[in-house]
């Protein structure tokens, strides 16, 4: 049989894991395969195409690949899985392909096939699936509905590689973080826990070993005012460990259960604390365009002054604790005035 794999235009700056660990198992099964990035004509004829897709707003994209490969190969049979068909699998139905949702069992445990994307560099890795947490903003309770921890993940580490791509949901949570975290360092290469670290799971020890590591960034959330306490001491033990404060970023989510001033005072809380803030706008887990959702205690204007506050302020839409940025958030006294920017005071300059 011949496969295609298809991944849709959509942005990201990521490989498809789940086509690769496909390609493995099929390659093990006697098959040819072919990867494809967006529409286009393959080299060989598919019996079999199998389109990917990522969040639930890129959901065009993913229409046009299944109805472009329909109408080239129309006897071959299209499944359709990822993220955007296990979370809206009856809109995701439209397309006609076959819907898989979740995850492949059968390819879940396979080293992916990097030969696909070979100018890629980091082996991406989860050493768990689930999160013990449910937070009713997030899509993983969903899609991977069960904690699953992994006692080791040497076997799904390229020897040619030089970088390590944790994907985790919940790192921390795994009764094996502390023995994987071992093995990482082992290893020497540079690791990145992409989806972030739960800070209220860091402990002295773990900082520890985080350390040990090599990172460009350490990334944990301040979801809610809830957390402060534990995020407070989740930098403190990393700091105290040895990492140094301006490696680390925290994820901010806004515009969900948050107000504005509530949003303002967790940025405040960062600079004071003198590590990088990194607002991330709540999605709807059945959004279908990006950044039109707006919370009971938000406004359309609120979100747009964050937005705009975002570009021209800090670096890549982060806010690092700069001596300008730490003196402009804690000394606000209120959100817009946080938020304002320099040509909108200069407008209103008598």
């Amino acid at each position: 049989m011949h496969v295609l794999l298809v991944e849709p235009d959509y942005y990201t700056r990521f490989p498809p894991l789940g086509l690769l660990k496909l390609s493995t198992w099929h390659k093990a099964q006697g098959h040819t395969v072919e990867f494809m990035r967006g529409v286009g004509k393959p080299q060989g004829r598919p019996d079999l195409v199998c389109v990917t897709s990522l969040f639930t707003y890129s959901w065009k994209p993913v229409h046009d690949a299944v109805a472009h490969y329909r109408m080239e190969f129309p006897s071959a049979l299209i499944q359709l899985g990822g993220i955007y068909a296990s979370l809206m699998p009856e809109h995701a139905a439209s397309t006609k392909a076959e819907i898989s949702i979740g995850l492949v069992p059968e390819a879940e445990e396979l080293l992916p096939d990097y030969t696909l994307v070979p100018d890629w560099d980091a082996s991406i890795v989860f050493t768990s699936r689930g999160c013990i947490r449910h937070c009713s903003f997030c899509s993983v309770p969903k899609i991977e509905p069960e904690f699953e921890p992994r006692s080791s993940v040497r076997s799904l580490i390229a020897s040619w590689h030089r970088q390590v791509s944790i994907w985790d949901n919940n790192f921390l949570a795994s009764p094996f973080a502390s023995h994987i975290l071992d093995e990482l360092a082992e290893l020497r290469k540079t690791v990145d826990f992409n989806q972030g670290l739960d800070a209220r799971l860091v402990t002295p020890l773990l900082a520890e070993k985080l350390a040990r590591i090599p990172q460009r960034l350490v990334r944990m959330a301040y979801d809610s005012i809830g957390e402060r306490r534990a995020v407070r001491k989740a930098i403190q033990h990393l700091s105290e460990a040895g990492v140094r404060k301006k490696k680390v970023v925290i994820y901010v989510l806004f515009n969900f259960r948050d107000s504005p001033d509530d949003f303002l005072k967790r940025i405040q809380d960062l600079m004071d604390w003198d590590v990088t803030a990194y607002p991330m706008r709540f999605e709807p887990l059945d959004s279908l365009k990006k950044n039109t959702s707006i919370a009971p205690k938000w406004t359309a204007d609120e979100l747009e002054m964050v937005a705009d506050a975002r570009r021209v302020l800090g670096y890549a839409g982060a806010w690092p604790p700069t001596p300008g940025l730490k003196k402009k958030f804690l000394e606000a006294k209120s959100f817009e005035e946080a938020m304002s920017l320099r040509e909108r005071q200069a407008a209103h300059r008598p």
